[in-house]
């Protein structure tokens, strides 16, 4: 076996989600926690004009699920603490060698560090669960990791966080060669590119450590989009410029050196508990599609759009209101998870 995990760029046959459910992450009152619910609604909805969307619901949400979602999501029911399905669901992967054969990888997933406020593991148990249903065969791992801190071009390169995989808290015992040899074994990666740090507001308390789906993205082979801060008084300015740098002198698995497209986060830098993370860079690809992350903001949404219709040519770019999800810790890439399409 040789497990391969493909570009997000190439055909899925479905996305999977999961449906909030009440607790730290959703967050206290009424009103507030509507507002999560209907993002993640939001997002499924606009999905699913592109491909079809699975969502895992806990048993404690099937009404609501099912009035929001209505028939056009398929719903499946499951035990669930967190809703980020990128984190503990699976990460598929294909075996070029045996052609319909689809490989879900089992990271194991102990809440982006065992933080005292997290409540994760019924959702660690969410990726098998997903590949018995798919009928997929398990890739377990040993290796502490969310399907946020990686990305791949689906020719052998992976980013990486140096904070996150060698997290103490995820992986004591790790070094950048075992890490590296758990990728290429799990996604048949050949270069790992190690980003020595993700975005400020990811290592305060409700934070991933440096997840790099919020920093740097592979819209194409040797094509990075790049998260850009313009805001001097916002520390991702000086944050983005040495990462910048940093990746402006790196190669991909394939020796090119990387053509680099700039996402200008909006203007709003601060938020009631500090300076925010919004992040352009944290969209979902689909068959036909694009679907970014909005913040309110017309001009720098507007810009975001033609950047990424020019990065991912002749696909719908379809804007949603993600601050909710941010809010939360985290935006659209965050809470999905595609299915490759098997040849």
């Amino acid at each position: 076996m040789k497990w391969r995990m493909p570009s997000e760029t190439a055909r899925h046959d479905r996305t999977w989600m999961a449906f909030p459910r009440a607790g730290e992450t959703l967050g206290e009152g009424e009103a507030w926690q509507e507002t999560g619910y209907a993002a993640w609604t939001e997002v499924a909805h606009a999905i699913a004009r592109f491909e079809p969307v699975t969502m895992i619901v806990d048993p404690s949400e099937r009404d609501r699920a099912a009035r929001m979602l209505g028939s056009d999501i398929e719903q499946i029911e499951a035990p669930l603490d967190e809703f980020w399905m990128r984190d503990f669901g699976p990460t598929f992967v294909v075996d070029d060698d045996r052609p319909g054969v689809l490989g879900a990888v089992d990271w194991i997933f102990n809440g982006w560090g065992d933080h005292g406020w997290a409540d994760w593991k019924k959702s660690a148990e969410i990726a098998r669960f997903i590949a018995r249903h798919c009928d997929a065969e398990i890739v377990s791992s040993l290796l502490v990791n969310e399907g946020g801190g990686i990305h791949v071009d689906g020719e052998g390169t992976v980013l990486v966080t140096e904070t996150v995989q060698l997290d103490p808290r995820r992986n004591p015992y790790a070094t950048r060669d075992r890490v590296e040899a758990e990728l290429a074994r799990t996604l048949g990666v050949t270069k790992a590119i190690w980003l020595p740090r993700g975005l400020t507001r990811d290592y305060e308390k409700f934070g991933t450590n440096g997840h790099v789906d919020i920093v740097a993205t592979i819209a194409s082979p040797g094509v990075l989009l790049l998260h850009r801060q313009p805001n001097a008084e916002h520390p991702d300015h000086a944050v983005m410029q040495e990462l910048r740098s940093f990746l402006a002198e790196t190669t991909d698995a394939a020796g090119r050196s990387w053509e680099i497209l700039d996402l200008d986060a909006p203007a709003q830098i601060e938020d009631e508990d500090g300076f925010v993370d919004y992040s352009y860079v944290n969209h979902l690809v689909v068959n036909g599609g694009v679907i970014a992350c909005g913040f309110g903001d017309e001009k720098a949404d507007a810009a975001a759009r033609a950047v990424l219709a020019d990065a991912y040519p002749g696909r719908e770019v379809v804007t949603i209101d993600s601050r909710p999800i941010f809010a939360r810790g985290g935006g659209i890439h965050c809470i999905t998870q595609q299915q490759p399409t098997l040849e």
